[in-house]
C-alpha cells in the first residue's frame, strides 16, 4: 500500500476549480500581448470590457481540458525514454534559473560562471535519482540575451538526460528552438521525442506578459511539453488565505491551458507552480515556509483532479548555506511532494529564496530523493507469514545477519545512503577524520565530477550545437564563447 498526503477532500478541490472557472469568465485575465488577445477573442473569449481583460468561459475551459494528454513522456538526447509523467511516480529535477552558486572553496554565494554551468551538467549526469537536467544556473559572462540558451547550450552538450528550460525573451525562444531541433534533426522527431521541456509563467495576478504567452503559444505550435508556473504570493499578489491562493493559482494555469490547447490541441502541459507565502516581516518569499509547501501540493492535488501531470517547486531551502534549515526544509518538501505524487518536483540544490544553487546540497538533495522512494514504496510482506520458522532460526542462532531471508530481502528492505550520510559508530567516525556533512558532500562532488564520461551525442550534433549557440552570441556583440 504506497502511503499518500491529501490536504482536499473532493468537495473543496472541487470548489476550488468551480471558482476559478467563476473568476476566468467574470473577472478574466490580463493579457499583455495583442496576438493573444486577438487569438483568444477568435475562438470565443469575451475581450469587450471596458478593462481590456479577457474573459474565458468555463465551457473553454473544459474543451482545453479535454484534449490536454493525460500523460507524456520526455526523452534524452540519444532518443530514449527516460520518464513518463503519469500516476504517482515522482520525478527529481535541480532546480532552476539560479543566478548565483555557493562557492565551492570559499562557502560564499557568487554570480554564477561558465564553469559552474558545465561542472552542475556533469554532476547531474552522475546522479542517478534526478530524472533530467535543469537550466540550473545562469551564467554571468555572457550577454543577458543569451544567457537562456547558452544554459541549454551547455546542458546538452555535457549532460545526456532531458532538459527542463526556458526563455526569457520572445526572441531567445527561437535559439532555444534550434538547440533542441539540433539534437533531434526535424521537428517531426523533435514532437515524437521531446529532449525538452519549457516552462511559462503567468504573472501575478491573473496576466500574461507578452513573453509569457508568446513563448507559450510558440512551443505549442511545435508541441514542445510546457509546465505552466504560477507564482501567487500569499497575502501580497493573492489572497491570504490559502484556498483563495489556490483559486487564483487554478485560474492562473487554466488560462495556460486554454491558450496552448487552442494554438495546438494535444499540446503535453503539466500543471505545475511556485507559489509562495509573503513573509510581511523581511518582505520575502520564503519556500521552504511549511504553508509554501502545503500550497504546493494542494495545487497538485488540484491538477491531478483535472487530470493532468502535475510539477511544483518544493524540496528546496532559503538557508544560504548547506546547514540544518536547508536540510529540515528540503527534506520535508521532498517527503511531502512524494506523498501526494507530484510528477516532476523542481528544486533540489537550491537555496536563498530560489536564487542560489549549490553542488554540494544536490548531492545530499539525492540522498533526500532515494529516502523518499523508500518511504513511497511503503511496507508489505516479504516471506513473513507464517513466521515461526524464521523466528525459530532467531533463536537458535542467535542472529540473522546471514540467513537466507535476510539475503533474499536486504536491498529491496533497507536503503543504504551513500558516504555523505553519516552512519558510523562515533569512535569509527573520529578515526576516518570526523568528516562534516559539508566535507563528505564536497568530496562527492569531486568524485563524481571526476568520473564523468562525456556525452555521447554525436560530433555531427555538438557542431550543430557550436553554430546555433556562437551565431546567437556574435548577434548579440560576442566574437567568441567562454572556454568551457
Amino acid at each position: 500500500m504506497r502511503p499518500q498526503f491529501q490536504q482536499l477532500d473532493g468537495d473543496l478541490a472541487e470548489q476550488i476549480i468551480t471558482e476559478a472557472k467563476i473568476v476566468l469568465a467574470e473577472v478574466g485575465v490580463d493579457i499583455g500581448d495583442d496576438e493573444t488577445r486577438s487569438f483568444l477573442a477568435d475562438h470565443g473569449a469575451g475581450v469587450d470590457g471596458a478593462d481590456g481583460r479577457v474573459r474565458i468561459s468555463a465551457s473553454m475551459v473544459e474543451a482545453a481540458l479535454d484534449t490536454t494528454p493525460l500523460s507524456f513522456s520526455l526523452f534524452d538526447v540519444l532518443g530514449e525514454e527516460t520518464h513518463r509523467f503519469e500516476g504517482n511516480r515522482t520525478h527529481f529535477t535541480p532546480g532552476s534559473a539560479a543566478i548565483n552558486i555557493l562557492d565551492r572553496s570559499t562557502g560564499e554565494i557568487r554570480s554564477a560562471v561558465t564553469s559552474d554551468l558545465v561542472n552542475l551538467a556533469k554532476l547531474v549526469s552522475g546522479l542517478p535519482r534526478y530524472d533530467a537536467q535543469s537550466t540550473a544556473l545562469v551564467s554571468s559572462d555572457v550577454p543577458e540575451a543569451i544567457s537562456d540558451s547558452y544554459r541549454l547550450f551547455l546542458g546538452l552538450l555535457h549532460c545526456e538526460k532531458p532538459a527542463v528550460t526556458g526563455a526569457f525573451t520572445i526572441e531567445g525562444f527561437e535559439v532555444l528552438r534550434d538547440l533542441l531541433l539540433a539534437v533531434r534533426g526535424s521537428v517531426d522527431e523533435l514532437t515524437a521525442k521531446p529532449v525538452g521541456m519549457l516552462t511559462c509563467c503567468p504573472t501575478a495576478p491573473l496576466r500574461w506578459t507578452d513573453e509569457g504567452s508568446q513563448n507559450l503559444m510558440d512551443c505549442a505550435r511545435l508541441r514542445i511539453p510546457v509546465e505552466i508556473i504560477p507564482v501567487p504570493l500569499t497575502g501580497f499578489m493573492a489572497p491570504v488565505t490559502l484556498v483563495g491562493t489556490l483559486i487564483q493559482h487554478t485560474a492562473e494555469v487554466l488560462s495556460g491551458v486554454v491558450i496552448a490547447q487552442l494554438v495546438q490541441p494535444g499540446t503535453p502541459l503539466l500543471f505545475g507552480g511556485s507559489p509562495a507565502i509573503f513573509d510581511l516581516r523581511y518582505e520575502t518569499t520564503p519556500m521552504g515556509a511549511i504553508e509554501t509547501t502545503m500550497l504546493t501540493c494542494a495545487a497538485a492535488e488540484i491538477g491531478k483532479r483535472l487530470g493532468m501531470p502535475t510539477q511544483g517547486y518544493i524540496s528546496l531551502s532559503d538557508s544560504k548555506a548547506l546547514d540544518a534549515q536547508a536540510g529540515l526544509e528540503t527534506g520535508i518538501g521532498a517527503i511531502l511532494a512524494a506523498l501526494t505524487g507530484i510528477d516532476n518536483v523542481s528544486g533540489p540544490g537550491m537555496l536563498d529564496f530560489e536564487s542560489c544553487q549549490s553542488l554540494e546540497k544536490l548531492v545530499v538533495d539525492h540522498e533526500i530523493c532515494l529516502m523518499t522512494d523508500r518511504l513511497t514504496a511503503g511496507i508489505e510482506p516479504r516471506e513473513d507469514f507464517p513466521s515461526r520458522a524464521l523466528f525459530e532460526e532467531l533463536l537458535a542462532e542467535k542472529h540473522l545477519m546471514i540467513a537466507d531471508h535476510t539475503r533474499r530481502h536486504l536491498r529491496s528492505e533497507l536503503t543504504f545512503p551513500g558516504p555523505v550520510i553519516d552512519r558510523m559508530a562515533r569512535a569509527r567516525w573520529l578515526e576516518e577524520g570526523a568528516a562534516t556533512l559539508g566535507e563528505n558532500a564536497a568530496s562527492e562532488v569531486d568524485r563524481i565530477i571526476g568520473a564523468f564520461t562525456p556525452s555521447r551525442i554525436g560530433d555531427d550534433v555538438k557542431k550543430e550545437l557550436e553554430e546555433v549557440m556562437t551565431a546567437a552570441a556574435r548577434a548579440n556583440g560576442m566574437d567568441t564563447l567562454p572556454e568551457r
